[in-house]
């Protein structure tokens, strides 16, 4: 599997650290670069990665241990925390969770040059939220802003910030050593940098992610991490750690879902699997995870250095995956 992945990276220009699970097993397979101007590998202890959009399932992860803590429900409706906010009245928990919120903002992941403490980033979405047109509550709308606004149900119900309950709950139970909200990155680690394949050179128009976009984005794309800690992260989302498989089960088929999605994932073939797919506004990272549900096979694979188009990148990784396991994977 080492060899055909490296193989497989460097055919395509890609670079990046993936961990690859085969029947239980996993190990990390990295390619490049991850801060070319330091030479500094990918893989190396010393970098993290901003996980974007894969973030959201941790996020809804502390929803769901509060909700089985009685706290709230996926019925609850959001105007308990935000009466002020437009429709908030008619918006539930779930709502947030399966983007059906209705909520619409823009240019969450473009940078208004403000760094936002976590509090000021919630304040603004309420802002850009009630400034904005809402799309129709209870269909399918993808946005940042239902999982900043979660991060601030999570700090009103604990009396404590996003960023406290995310290393009381997900960082310090699982000993993650390399999985950090961006303020809390220790200064021997730096966040790595991405780049694109241009003119027949690697490491060209290097990009790295914004601290003003990231302080933008509590609950939905402030979280820097590897792809093993990553996968750890799923494991413990139904190994009894953060979840036990009943309340992953519970996150992943909320009432208020439209599609596939819920609580961070898209669920496939039949349940059997989870996907999401991440990048970094602005950026060109793009992270992609595609696991069996029980956590035994599969990739999750963190790039600083891309293939072309998402579709490109998934059929990559699919490759990947049909070399795991045969039949068992989708291409998108």
């Amino acid at each position: 599997m080492r060899k055909y992945t490296i193989k497989t990276l460097k055919k395509h220009h890609m670079r990046g650290t993936i961990e690859i699970v085969k029947d239980g097993h996993h190990q990390t397979v990295s390619v490049g670069y991850g801060y070319y101007r330091r030479k500094i590998n990918n893989g190396s202890a010393k970098l993290v990665y901003p996980v974007g959009s894969l973030q959201k399932s941790i996020t809804a992860a502390i929803i769901t241990q509060l909700i089985y803590q009685k706290k709230l429900s996926q019925n609850t409706k959001i105007s308990h925390w935000y009466p002020l906010l437009k429709h908030s009245s008619k918006i539930t928990v779930g709502q947030l969770l399966t983007h059906t919120s209705g909520i619409n903002i823009v240019g969450t992941e473009s940078s208004h040059g403000v760094n936002f403490s976590e509090n000021g980033a919630i304040k603004w979405i309420v802002a850009k939220a009630d400034a904005t047109p809402s799309t129709k509550i209870g269909q399918f709308n993808y946005n940042n802003a239902n999982f900043v606004l979660l991060a601030g149900i999570i700090r009103k119900v604990t009396g404590k910030s996003y960023a406290a309950n995310v290393r009381s709950r997900i960082i310090r139970p699982l000993h993650l050593k390399g999985t950090y909200i961006y303020q809390d990155i220790l200064r021997p680690k730096t966040d790595a940098i991405s780049y694109l394949y241009r003119y027949g050179k690697n490491y060209q128009s290097p990009s790295y992610a914004n601290k003003y976009v990231v302080s933008q984005l509590p609950g939905a794309g402030n979280l820097f991490s590897t792809a093993r800690d990553y996968f750890k992260i799923q494991q413990g989302l139904s190994n009894g750690k953060i979840l036990t498989k009943k309340q992953f089960n519970y996150l992943t088929h909320l009432k208020s879902k439209m599609t596939t999605y819920s609580g961070g994932v898209y669920l496939k073939n039949r349940g059997r699997l989870k996907l999401a797919y991440g990048n970094f506004g602005d950026t060109h990272f793009v992270n992609w995870m595609q696991l069996t549900t029980d956590n035994r096979n599969g990739i999750v694979m963190f790039l600083n250095q891309p293939y072309g188009s998402k579709n490109q990148n998934r059929r990559v990784a699919y490759g990947i995956l049909k070399h795991i396991k045969s039949g068992i994977f989708i291409k998108g």
